[in-house]
């Protein structure tokens, strides 16, 4: 008898497109943005993975005030 641990069938990566969506960005303005940094990536071959746990904690990182107190 096995046992099934969820966390070790967690997707550890996802795509650049994938963390676009959950963004709310289109396709290219995500590629754009993981080309400057913005989003971290990893590369693999010539593959470009977005590590879950990082963008997670870029997500969770506080934002500067907006100009104007906005």
């Amino acid at each position: 008898m096995s046992t099934h641990d969820p966390a070790a069938t967690e997707r550890r990566t996802i795509s650049v497109e994938e963390a676009g969506r959950r963004l709310g960005v289109s396709r290219n303005t995500a590629y754009e943005a993981a080309g400057r940094g913005e989003i971290p990536t990893i590369r693999i071959g010539r593959r470009m993975l977005v590590p879950v746990l990082a963008f997670e904690r870029l997500l969770d990182q506080p934002r500067a005030p907006l100009p104007g107190g906005a």
